[in-house]
């Protein structure tokens, strides 16, 4: 049986992980991100109808009345919808009053508007901001524990690692234009801990080796510690998926976003780690004599 060349498949597959980044730059950078209601602000309504009308009664009716995409959203209790859509004050002012009560008539059903808020565009950039800053922050505090745990190189791969996960997602939702809003940017946040645990679990098993086997070549030590932790990245991965699915599958509207987000970042994140997180510190020289500990001198 020929033995695989994991050096090789090694660097394919990061040269893969450099071009996807490049590329997903790249659409961010044209297509923009189609930012949710939570960040450009709208309206938030919540109305009462009969148990028996679905999402898809709804929708239609509202899209057609507001011009726009509406998110209808189920409630705590069966028959109450939140309603979600752009300030039509700001985007048609030929249209701006419209009674919900007489857009969902057709329903034959008594519509109680139980409450009504704006959420003002101030408000938005507010919540953009500190969202960003959240990001921010969540990415300083890893660089700094990966800086204490590894020796620069070896961290090196896990920063480019975290932040190819997190751009190949912003990518996604990028060129899909779909909806960015608070739920995504918690499952952005939520893919920086997990591809975190995935790197920091092979950038381990590479130190133990170096320190253990300092006669081998880097190539050799990257090779076993990716051998060493597959199984267990493996099933770690594949579990964490099927929940994901699941949750995408049964989740509904509201949740879709962050699991299409989750999904993507898991399976890139597991791709990263193996490959641009173990070859980036190896091309950057890492080598056994980083984790030598000095000799003290016997004489006096």
């Amino acid at each position: 049986m020929k033995k695989i060349n994991l050096t090789q498949w090694r660097y394919i597959t990061s040269a893969i992980s450099v071009l996807l980044m490049i590329a997903s730059l790249t659409i961010i950078g044209v297509k923009g991100l189609n930012w949710g209601l939570d960040f450009t602000g709208g309206v938030v309504t919540e109305v009462q109808l009969d148990k028996n009308i679905t999402s898809s009664e709804l929708q239609p009716l509202l899209n057609a009345a507001y011009r726009q995409e509406v998110s209808v959203i189920s409630a705590s209790e069966p028959g109450r919808w939140v309603l979600r859509y752009a300030d039509i004050k700001r985007v048609d002012t030929e249209h701006s009053h419209i009674d919900v009560q007489q857009v969902l008539a057709p329903l034959g059903s008594r519509v109680q508007v139980l409450n009504s808020s704006v959420v003002g565009p101030q408000i938005g950039q507010e919540l953009a901001e500190q969202g960003g800053l959240a990001l921010l922050v969540a990415m300083l505090c890893i660089l700094g524990y990966l800086s204490y745990r590894f020796e620069w190189r070896l961290a090196s791969g896990a920063i480019f690692a975290l932040v190819h996960d997190v751009v190949f997602v912003l990518a996604f939702f990028a060129l899909t234009q779909m909806e960015f809003n608070l739920t995504i940017l918690a499952a952005v946040l939520a893919i920086l801990g997990y591809s975190l645990n995935d790197s920091i679990i092979i950038a381990d098993r590479i130190r133990e080796l170096l320190i253990a086997k300092p006669q081998l070549p880097i190539q050799t030590i990257n090779n076993q510690a990716i051998v060493a932790t597959f199984s267990r990245t493996m099933v770690t991965s594949g579990t964490t998926l099927m929940t994901v699915g699941a949750l995408w599958i049964m989740g509904g509207g509201p949740l879709e976003g962050f699991a299409i987000a989750m999904f993507i970042g898991i399976l890139t994140g597991t791709f990263s780690s193996i490959s641009v997180g173990a070859s980036l510190p190896e091309l950057l020289g890492l080598t056994s004599e980083h984790y030598q500990v000095p000799q003290l001198s016997d004489t006096p």
